[in-house]
Parts: C-alpha cells; structure tokens; sequence
C-alpha cells in the first residue's frame, strides 16, 4: 500500500525556486519529545509552510490538515475536501478516499498531488488540485481541480500512488511515485501544467525491491531532496498500517544524476532494493514508536532541515502519529535524523 509524504515551502524557500518567508521560530531540544496538540491521528504527512504558519497534511479524511506556529503545537483543522472528484471515482472504482498528498508551491501556486486507489490494487491514479494559498481566510484561497495526472492499471508494473513532485537544478520537473510492483518510478512533468508530458516520456525505475518467487515487494513512500550537489531518495521499505506491529523503516541513497543510480553510503544500490537506513524502530529495551516511515523533508527559512513522518505508539493502541526529526548532514554528506 500505499499512504503518504512532504515538500517545503511557499512563502519559503524550497527545490526549484524561492519566495518570501518570515524566519522559523527558534527550536531547542528533541522535537518529539516536546511536540503535543492534534498530532493523532497523522498518516503520510508532508510538511510545508506558508509565512508563519507550518502545515501538516496526510492521508484521511479527504486529505486531513493540521497547523502549527511553531512545528511544537499542532491544532486539526477541517479537510480540504468532502467528496473525490467525479473522474477519481469513475477511474478508480470503490476509491473512496485520497491518500498521500504532497505539496509543492510554483508558476505562482501550491500544487497538491494526491493518490486514489483501494487497497492491494494498482488501479490507481494521481490527481492535482492548486490553490495561490494554503490561509483559507485569504481571499484568493479556492482548490481548482486540474483532473487525473498519471493513472496506473493492471497491466502496468507500477502503482501510481504516493507521488512527490520534484524540481532538479536545471529546473526540470518531476514526478516520483510508486508502492510495490516494480517499484519507485520517476515520470517527466510539464513544468507549465504540472502535468506529464505530451508526450509521455517513458517512467524511469529509481528504486524496486526483489519479491520471493509469488511474493510482495514491499517499497514506497519516495521522496526526493536535493543537497550540496547530490540528490537524495528516501523510500520506505517492508509494510505499513499494522499498528504497532509494523514493520515499515525509510533508507535513503543519493546520485549526482536525478535519474539514478541511487546509491547508499556503502555503495549499494536502492535498484537493488538496499540503501541506507535512516529511520527506523526505536531500540527493543525502548519499544515505543514503531514502524517509522513515508518521510518528508522541509528545508525551513532559517536553513534548518527536518524530516516528518508517521510512526505507531505502541503505548496509544498502535495509534499512527506525527514524528518530526531534525537532520544533520555528516561531514561526506549523509542525512542523519536525531530523535
């Protein structure tokens, strides 16, 4: 399966371009030890922000919002939407809700990718909606739906959820996706329509597991981020959604070429359904959040990294919940996420 991600900023910096922010609250001490409010429940979160105000958006309920002034406090907010739209539901049929939003903010507009699908299926498909701001009180604020961006069927050997849009240094876009099946795909993107190319150009493989003979592939969640000439790939591999019997944990590679080949810090390849690890369980003797994973990334207007993601509090019945760690960068260049 399936739910999902993060990108940074309008109003901020971000990958691809840049536009004005107020600076980021000043942070002191673990995050997760201090974070509180609305942070259960949160699947898939991406984590973006618009002037002083971050938001966390996920997987529920017609993609469900949480905001915060400070990435400490966190207040639900109502969803975005009520209903799929018409193509969604007569392109995907029994979808009943969206899953794993990203957002990224350019050409003058948040762009919000979105899955629908029904479990174990790959009939499935990506949508876009945009908006000029996330402030539902501002008065330019309405979601525009720009239709279906990329569906997958049956006969395909990739699933079309989980989508990260990306912006390379030579401003090409992007559009990475994928859950089981082949694999992590990465699909070229109109950079005026946000959309694929007309005409498509082939999907590229970036990231797949190897399946036992009749057996799943357990690889999804991409994400990509760029940093001090490298592109990095963060994938979630094994499985999601069991509570705190989950067994979900995010490596990551990098390559000078956003087209691969992702390797992890010992040289393997993420093609070869191996990477390095950079989230995952905390310690037996510990035994509290378990299943880390579909991380996002967010580069805040101080310059300061975070990876969000969801893991499940064995204390709280296995409940899904909002993890935010601050990333440091290794002296030869490897994410490193503090707890």
């Amino acid at each position: 399966m399936i739910f999902r991600s993060l990108l940074l900023a309008a109003s901020c910096t971000f990958w691809g371009g840049t536009a004005l922010a107020e600076p980021g609250p000043a942070i002191s001490g673990p995050i997760n030890t201090r974070i509180t409010g609305d942070i259960v429940p949160t699947h898939d979160p991406v984590l973006v922000k618009e002037k002083a105000t971050y938001y966390v958006f996920g997987t529920g309920h017609m993609v469900s919002v949480k905001t915060s002034p400070d990435l400490i406090h966190w207040t639900a907010q109502p969803p975005l939407f009520t209903d799929l739209p018409d193509w969604a539901t007569r392109a995907v049929p029994g979808s009943k809700d969206m899953w794993a939003p990203d957002m990224s903010f350019f050409g003058g507009r948040w762009h919000l990718y979105y899955a629908v699908s029904t479990f174990g299926s790959n009939r499935s498909a990506i949508g876009l909606f945009t908006s000029p701001t996330l402030d539902p009180k501002a008065p330019d604020y309405r979601w525009k739906d720009e239709g279906p961006v990329v569906m997958s069927h049956p006969s395909d050997d990739f699933n079309a959820i989980d989508p990260n849009h990306f912006i390379d240094a030579d401003d090409h876009h992007w559009l990475a996706l994928g859950s089981f099946w082949g694999g992590i795909k990465l699909f070229a993107l109109d950079p005026r329509s946000g959309k694929l190319l007309d005409p498509p150009g082939t999907p590229i493989t970036i990231a797949r597991r190897h399946a036992p003979a009749g057996g799943p592939a357990p690889i999804e969640a991409p994400f990509l981020v760029s940093h001090d000439g490298y592109y990095y790939l963060f994938v979630s591999y094994d499985y999601c959604c069991k509570g705190a019997n989950s067994t979900y944990y995010t490596v990551v590679g990098r390559s000078k070429d956003v087209r691969g080949p992702y390797q992890g810090k010992d040289g393997s390849r993420l093609i070869d359904g191996e990477g390095t690890i950079v989230l995952r369980a905390d310690l037996e003797e510990q035994e509290r959040f378990r299943g880390p994973g579909h991380p996002g990334f967010l580069r805040d207007t101080d310059g300061k990294d975070y990876l969000v993601y969801h893991a499940y509090d064995r204390l709280n019945h296995g409940a899904s919940t909002l993890r935010i760690s601050p990333v440091e960068w290794s002296a030869d260049g490897w994410p490193v996420a503090s707890r």
